[in-house]
């Protein structure tokens, strides 16, 4: 890969957990070596915000000085705002080569691709035609420990970037957490059938109104070996091709020669 800044991939970054977040410092100290960075991610925490967009609110962003030698703003709406916004604002007149967006903090496996805002910011890139990845390490602590992922991050990115995706595609990567047992390697797979099991905890605020805290149970149905339930928890990294395209295909042909319209 030529070292000529103009020669370099155009790498737009984001995530979920906040512009702050030490896994947007990890991901974009690793996207550097590999391309020309520019960072627009959440002023705050968005985990969970799926592919909410701000519409009947104004959108604000500032530019952060918070990454050496990248460009990066700081943005007050939801990652997919983020990446529009760096799409049809900042980036408008250059073509952005790849979106990555991440590290997430916890897991994004099976049904939870759903409510990740992780992997709407990849997946808005896809809406665009941009190819992109998500990355999310599968470990909750803040301050959890991403070096036994280097590697990987730049492996996948790297392949990404030289042997493409097919078009309107996004990777959900999900990454163990750190062990004594070294990462296994890779594993591309489908997305598991699993769900979380929820259970609203009713309580009472102060004042003795009531409100609700969403806790539960999750629940991992599928019994393959070809899912990333099974690759994580088998020390491999899974990476899940994932489309917007929501049709149920299997669907239609039923529809049509079983149901009277």
């Amino acid at each position: 890969m030529s070292n000529t800044k103009d020669k370099k991939p155009l790498i737009l970054v984001s995530n979920d957990d906040g512009i702050t977040a030490n896994g947007i410092r990890k991901l974009v100290d690793l996207m550097k070596q590999i391309g020309e960075v520019v960072v627009v991610a959440p002023d705050s925490p968005q985990s969970g915000m799926g592919h909410a967009i701000t519409i009947g609110n104004t959108l604000r962003l500032f530019r952060e000085r918070i990454f050496p030698e990248v460009e990066a703003y700081k943005c007050s709406g939801t990652p997919a705002d983020c990446v529009k916004l760096g799409k049809h604002h900042v980036l408008k007149d250059r073509t952005i080569d790849l979106v990555v967006s991440g590290i997430n903090h916890g897991a994004n496996t099976s049904i939870s691709v759903l409510y990740s805002g992780t992997m709407s910011a990849a997946i808005e890139g896809a809406i665009e035609g941009t190819p992109a990845i998500g990355f999310s390490l599968c470990d909750y602590d803040p301050e959890a420990d991403f070096d036994h992922a280097d590697e990987w991050i730049l492996k996948i990115t790297e392949q990404t970037l030289k042997r493409g995706l097919p078009k309107y595609t996004a990777l959900n990567v999900n990454i163990p957490p750190k062990r004594i047992e070294k990462v296994k390697g890779v594993k591309v797979c489908r997305q598991a059938n699993a769900k979380w099991e929820e259970v609203f905890d009713q309580r009472r605020d102060p004042t003795g109104k009531p409100y609700f805290w969403l806790g539960g149970n999750f629940v991992n149905f599928d019994k393959g070996e070809d899912n990333d339930e099974w690759a994580i928890a088998n020390n491999y990294i899974s990476v899940v091709p994932c489309q917007f395209d929501l049709t149920a295909h299997h669907a239609i042909n039923y529809m049509n020669e079983e149901w009277e319209l």
